[in-house]
């Protein structure tokens, strides 16, 4: 017998180690659904929620919407014109990041997260402060 055919079935053994390893996840585990994630957006966190364990991203300057997929349906996000119009944000694709609540890099504790964003084709400069 060779050596390859003696270290075929090793390497293999390695091999699915480090891709079964690969998709693990390294954060927590999340919390089984509770009766309380049926409830309003505006009602279903409390005070008493554990923090997210989660690292709000660099997104400023960014499109709103790329972000928004980004981040993923499990952040509970809120859109802001940072114009000072009032403009509804209904297509984010169509707006850029000005700014963001949680700044970038800072742990998420409370929700919503709060992106300020104008249209792609004005500038932040412009934007009113908040």
């Amino acid at each position: 017998m060779t050596v390859a055919k003696l270290l075929r079935p090793a390497l293999a053994v390695a091999f699915l180690a480090s891709v079964t390893a690969c998709g693990a996840s390294s954060g927590p585990d999340a919390p089984a659904s509770t009766p309380a994630d049926s409830q309003s957006a505006g009602t279903r966190r409390s005070a008493a929620t554990a923090p997210v364990a989660a690292v709000m991203p660099d997104v400023i300057g960014g499109n709103a919407g790329r972000a928004a997929e980004q981040m993923g349906s499990k952040v509970d996000m809120t859109f802001k014109d940072a114009s000072g119009q009032g403009r509804p944000v209904d297509d984010p694709a169509a707006w850029k990041i000005c700014d963001s609540r949680p700044g970038p890099n800072q742990q998420i504790t409370d929700f919503p997260v709060v992106l300020d964003v104008v249209r792609v084709s004005e500038s932040c400069e412009d934007a009113t402060p908040k």
